[in-house]
C-alpha cells in the first residue's frame, strides 16, 4: 500500500470565477483535495475529515446562494453537489476501516472533476451571484501562463 502519491492538485487562477466568496471556497477545496493526495497513510483519516467538513460547508453555502436567489439551474447543480458529498462520506468510512488508497483515488477523481464543474456550473452561478449582489458581470483577470502576459477576460453572462 502506498503512503503518498506524486500527484498534486494546485490552485490556478484558471479556477477563478469572479465571485469572491466562491473563489475563496474553491481555493480551500483545492488545498483539501491536494492534502488528501499528499497525505501519508497515518494522516489520511484526518485529511479526509477535513475534506468532508470543507465539502459540507462549501456545498451548503453554494446551495443556499442558489436557493435564496432562486438561481434557475439550481436543481442540477445541487444534485451534483449531493452526489460528490455522498462519495466523500462513503470514502471517509472506508478510510476509517483502513483503506487509505481509495482516498487518493477519490482525490484524483475530484481533481479531474473540479475544472469542468467550475467551468460550467460554478461559472454560471458566479455570474448570477455577481448580478444579484453587485448588479453586473464579474470581471476576471487571468495570467496567460504560456506567454507570461496578463489577459483581461470579461465574463459573459
Amino acid at each position: 500500500m502506498s503512503t503518498t502519491t506524486d500527484a498534486t492538485f494546485a490552485w490556478s487562477d484558471a479556477y477563478v470565477m469572479g465571485f469572491g466568496p466562491m473563489d475563496d471556497t474553491h481555493e480551500e477545496f483545492v488545498a483539501c483535495v491536494n492534502a488528501v493526495l499528499q497525505a501519508p497513510d497515518a494522516r489520511m483519516l484526518e485529511c479526509m475529515q477535513a475534506l468532508r467538513e470543507h465539502t459540507e460547508s462549501h456545498f451548503a453555502a453554494e446551495d443556499a446562494w442558489m436557493t435564496e436567489t432562486e438561481f434557475p439551474a439550481r436543481e442540477c447543480h445541487m444534485n451534483e453537489h449531493a452526489a460528490v458529498l455522498k462519495s466523500v462520506i462513503e470514502v471517509q468510512q472506508l478510510v476509517e476501516q483502513g483503506n487509505t488508497e481509495i482516498a487518493r483515488d477519490l482525490a484524483r477523481e475530484l481533481a479531474r472533476w473540479f475544472p469542468g464543474h467550475t467551468d460550467y456550473l460554478d461559472s454560471a452561478l458566479s455570474h448570477w451571484m455577481c448580478k444579484q449582489t453587485m448588479g453586473g458581470k464579474p470581471v476576471i483577470i487571468r495570467r496567460d501562463i504560456r506567454s507570461g502576459k496578463i489577459d483581461e477576460l470579461l465574463a459573459q453572462s
